[in-house]
């Protein structure tokens, strides 16, 4: 991104004089196109270092000064949808000298967190929640009577969601105290997709529209009441119908929405005249923006996706600095998908706008017609993937963790009550990182496992995902999901072949007498760590690698759990109802009272952002965490004479 001088009239940067909006509100309107510039620098030089959302955000730097300029936040209401667009947001609410601390352990949030301050109106991390959110807000404000304005901004992308197309719909057309501003970059994360993109892409300025209505009005002023009232709706009608010839205000405008623009999204002072006339009129206003994603970094401009999400990278060439390591588990998904869908015709891909970062887009190119990205719609995506299932065809749907949640009744209803040969892909499962607590995806066998008919494993290591991927393409009955995370492998040599693993069976990694660790996925590993560290302090701890969530290896785990009379069970999950749960439950039908168990994973809280590595120490799912609970167990069992424990 090019310097250049942004010195204001005052001297010294513009934005050292705006810690907060009431500051940049006192701004002339020339000196704010040269405080995005010093904005984008501002951003730039912290990301390059944490990584995070710099395209998303690059892309709203304008508009963001602009809103702050027109209304009066926080009193006046800001909502942002998904939420990785609001670094602008950040450094203009008085979080600027915080701002290098962004998505880092004990600093900002990368996403609207109403903890971390007054201007972020609602907590956001998953896509198409504003406009129903700002709906809320809008109506106690008039049913409290006070004169507090809701402003929500919505990408294309968002607006594919059905909560957001339900919120349009149901908006009331007397509510005048709420904007809506669509940020039409034509990308969610992947280029947006589905009919209303496409739509939205007729965009032709409306602006000679709203000039003809208005020299009507000034015309027919003087003339009497009636004629005018006659040529103000002889201007209206014409006005809709420009808008429905050339550009897509007229969905909006039979939604009951006033519709602007499309506006340009980096003129600023175009975006501030439309807001504030947005801020008159008496009905809900969509205000259709039309910006770049990256704008104002090449880099980011011409790869957008790249940069969406980006780690830590050389400002000078947006090369990443990324260390050489074992491919990712979505890698490995994304290689092994390949093989079997030259094997297996039925096997067809399925994503929620998500191809790059499942890795589905490889398959995408390859097989043309069997990928299928059908937008920010998780429930849509099941049920279609329940429809294919029904025709005999074999999907895989790739979703992330933490975006599944939103499909839960679509998984009861129409997947496992009739029980159908689902494959659930579920990438980003258990402890994601920066993204912190709407991104963790540490709910899935909690809920997952309640459904009947669904099964789930997850595997200790790379090479083992590959053999469970193939293993649940030849499964012909029910659902299967499984999890992995996101991370590289582990470092294991890989098989050349694929082979089928045993159903519902785990997998005796130690023997031993003291205590068996029964770990699930990604555990699997640091629970060998941990009983490497209670063998040299004289407790022989057994491991088994579960493989499988659900159906729970029964003689194996029941026979060392009776054999040791201690179960430590290690999960990435909440403890409520997850894995451990699971064991606990097994043990207790077995009737084996004398074993103790003790359960790790994730404690009932949201988990927080930062470094993996350390938010498994703070979940105590750490190697050290996991030896220190075993060790507490055995001591509390040596209070009771081994000759009492049944045999």
């Amino acid at each position: 991104m090019p310097n250049s001088d942004t010195t204001g009239r005052g001297g010294g940067k513009i934005l050292d004089r705006v810690r907060e909006p009431f500051e940049l509100r006192k701004l002339d309107i020339k000196d704010l196109a040269p405080l995005a510039q010093e904005v984008r620098e501002t951003i730039l030089s912290a990301i390059c270092e944490t990584g995070g959302h710099l395209a998303s955000s690059f892309g709203v730097v304008e508009l963001t000064i602009a809103i702050h300029y027109v209304f009066n936040t926080p009193d006046d209401r800001l909502i942002w949808d998904v939420g990785h667009q609001t670094y602008p947001h950040k450094v203009l609410t008085g979080r600027r000298d915080q701002f290098s601390s962004i998505r880092c352990y004990g600093g900002l949030s990368g996403f609207p967190k109403r903890g971390e301050s007054p201007y972020d109106s609602f907590g956001t991390g998953h896509a198409s929640t504003s406009i129903s959110a700002a709906m809320g807000m809008a109506q106690a404000f008039k049913l409290a009577g006070k004169p507090n304005h809701v402003v929500a901004v919505i990408g294309d992308g968002g607006l594919t969601g059905g909560m957001a197309l339900e919120a349009l719909n149901q908006t009331p057309g007397d509510l005048a105290n709420l904007t809506v501003v669509l940020n039409d970059n034509e990308m969610s994360i992947a280029k947006s997709v589905g009919q209303l993109s496409t739509f939205l892409s007729r965009a032709v300025v409306s602006k000679p529209a709203s000039r003809v209505v208005k020299m009507l009005r000034r015309m027919a002023k003087p003339l009497p009441e009636r004629i005018y009232q006659e040529m103000s709706g002889l201007g209206q009608r014409w006005r809709k119908s420009f808008l429905t010839f050339w550009t897509p205000g007229a969905l909006f405008e039979s939604l009951g929405y006033h519709y602007i623009g499309p506006v340009d999204g980096h003129d600023i002072e175009q975006l501030v005249r439309e807001l504030k006339h947005a801020r008159e009129v008496e009905e809900p206003v969509l205000i259709h923006v039309l910006t770049t994603k990256g704008k104002g970094y090449p880099y980011a401009e011409e790869n957008p996706s790249t940069f969406h999400g980006i780690g830590p990278f050389d400002p000078a060439t947006g090369e990443r600095l990324t260390k050489s390591g074992p491919p990712t588990y979505t890698q490995v998904f994304s290689d092994t998908m390949m093989e079997l869908f030259e094997r297996d015709p039925r096997l067809i891909g399925i994503t929620a706008a998500m191809p790059q970062g499942t890795g589905l887009d490889a398959l995408e190119e390859a097989y043309p017609g069997r990928v299928f990205d059908m937008g920010i719609t998780e429930q849509h995506c099941v049920t279609f993937a329940a429809g294919m299932a029904c025709e005999g065809y074999r999907p895989v749907a790739a979703i992330y963790s933490t975006f599944l949640q939103r499909a839960y009744d679509q998984l009861i209803h129409d997947v496992c009550l009739q029980n159908l040969p689902v494959i659930f892909a579920l990438d980003r499962a258990g402890i994601v990182g920066e993204d912190g607590p709407t991104h963790h995806g540490l709910f899935d066998i909690s809920y997952l496992r309640s459904m009947p008919n669904m099964s789930i494993m997850s595997p200790a290591d790379e090479n083992e995902f590959r053999h469970m991927l193939l293993t649940a393409t030849q499964r012909n009955n029910g659902p299967v999901a499984i999890r992995y995370p996101r991370a590289r492998g582990i470092g294991v040599s890989m098989d050349r072949e694929l082979k089928t693993l045993p159903w519902g069976k785990a997998e005796l990694r130690k023997k031993g007498k003291d205590l068996v660790i029964i770990a699930l996925g990604v555990t699997v590993a640091a629970a060998e760590k941990a009983a490497g560290l209670l063998s040299r302090q004289g407790i022989d701890a057994a491991v088994i690698n579960a493989r499988f969530a659900k159906p729970l290896d029964l003689g194996l785990i029941l026979d060392e759990a009776a054999e040791t009379g201690r179960v430590v069970t290690v999960e990435e999950n909440v403890i409520a109802g997850g894995f451990g749960s699971a064991v606990l439950e097994a043990i207790q039908d077995a009737g084996l009272e004398h074993v103790a168990v003790k359960r790790l994973g994730a404690p009932d809280a949201f988990v927080g952002h930062g470094a993996i590595e350390q938010l498994r120490k703070d979940c105590g799912l750490d190697p050290d965490s996991i030896a220190a609970a075993c060790r507490e167990l055995v001591r509390a069992g040596e209070l009771t004479p081994r000759s009492a424990i049944p045999r």
